[in-house]
């Protein structure tokens, strides 16, 4: 189970770090260019930037607390922190029609509820 919950909590860790780093440094108008992405033309830069720090914050927590021994409880409320980032990227994706997106979304959400409940109960880490 515990290497299970690592490979949940790795690959979390690889879709925020991808999703925060294109929040964080690419240009709003190129982002909202892309496919799947027409929700960032109506937000503005501050909150898209803000996304994307949360982002990157999501995967430092999803692996480091546990890596270096340092508060590893931080890795399953990070991971209860990116359940509820999904369920805002369901309703927004939802609100568009782009359903696959939403798919997806769910997805990282059920990555998240393991790695959440796998590490509050079946195998949490020791302090």
């Amino acid at each position: 189970m515990n290497i299970a919950l690592w490979i949940a909590g790795g690959l979390l860790a690889v879709v925020a770090l991808g999703g925060g780093i294109t929040k964080s440094f690419m240009p709003k108008e190129k982002l909202a260019a892309a496919r799947g992405a027409e929700w960032i033309a109506g937000v503005g830069s501050g909150f898209l930037r803000t996304l994307g720090v949360l982002e990157l914050l999501a995967a430092a927590g999803l692996v480091l607390p546990a890596v270096v021994g340092i508060a590893p409880v931080l890795v399953p409320v990070t991971a209860v922190c990116w359940i509820l980032l999904m369920i805002g990227a369901m309703v927004t994706h939802g609100r568009l029609g782009q359903f696959n997106l939403v798919a997806l979304n769910l997805i990282y959400l059920a990555l998240a509820v393991f790695v959440a409940w796998g590490r509050f109960t079946l195998a949490p880490f020791s302090a």
